[in-house]
């Protein structure tokens, strides 16, 4: 458009205006969509920049455990380290899943190096809080199950990864088995987990946990809980595991 002509709608434009205005109908100024033109373009450099993050974030946070494991009844054992670590948890308790995503791969990393041994308790106190009762126990006796199966560290790590929010039923026993098979698990696991094999044993544990008064807080006992050569540690302190090992060298 030349300017001549550009001019011309400027004016025939003014005068429009003047008219409405005249008429006592108000036209709003034409929005400047510059800014929102910017906003959008920043928000859309921040969805990519966090989408990438995140991304980074979960392609970096899996350490391969290499440790084996041996069970007896509802402990399991991994490693063979001068300093040895206790954790007693539950496979719905939200914390237990919030501990293993701050403290597993160090955990593992450790296992791997030799530097720890772990005595997983695998205990069931949130059976009440699913409908109909019992996940907590039906989950730990997989994991159970899994120690012979071959497939221990990789299995825990998936009940933590898939742990389904409390009030719910919890996973079915065919999406444990279904774990299980896409784990590589031998033997007849399925069997194990549907005739519940380790059910006492886990009751057993549980029970023997919650009346230790070393384990108690307040005189109340929970999970996640962690023992250093049988002393329960602070969870506030960050550094527990790196001052375990430190201690043991």
């Amino acid at each position: 458009m030349g300017g001549a002509q550009r001019g011309d709608k400027k004016r025939r434009q003014a005068e429009a205006a003047r008219r409405l205005a005249a008429a006592g109908i108000s036209v709003p100024p034409k929005p400047n969509r510059t800014p929102l033109i910017v906003v959008a373009v920043v928000l859309v450099v921040a969805v990519v920049i966090g989408v990438t993050v995140l991304l980074n974030n979960r392609s970096s946070s899996s350490v391969t455990p290499t440790y084996t494991a041996t069970a007896s009844g509802a402990v399991v054992t991994a490693g063979n380290g001068p300093v040895t670590i206790d954790t007693y948890e539950d496979f719905l308790c939200p914390q237990c899943e919030r501990f293993e995503e701050r403290y597993g791969n160090d955990i593992v990393t450790a296992l791997n190096n030799g530097q720890i041994t772990v005595r997983f308790h695998t205990i069931a106190i949130l059976d009440p809080s699913t409908t109909p009762p019992g996940y907590s126990t039906r989950a730990a006796n997989a994991a159970l199950c899994a120690v012979p199966a071959g497939i221990y560290p990789a299995y825990r790590e998936k009940l933590f990864a898939e742990q389904p929010p409390e009030g719910g039923a919890g996973l079915t026993n065919q999406q444990l088995i279904d774990f299980g098979t896409q784990l590589g698990a031998t033997g007849d696991f399925a069997t194990c987990v549907n005739n519940g094999t380790n059910s006492a044993a886990v009751t057993a544990e549980t029970n023997t946990a919650a009346a230790d008064p070393a384990l108690q807080t307040n005189g109340q006992f929970g999970t996640p809980t962690v023992a250093v050569k049988g002393a329960k540690i602070d969870l506030n302190n960050t550094n527990w595991l790196k001052d375990a090992i430190a201690a043991g060298r």
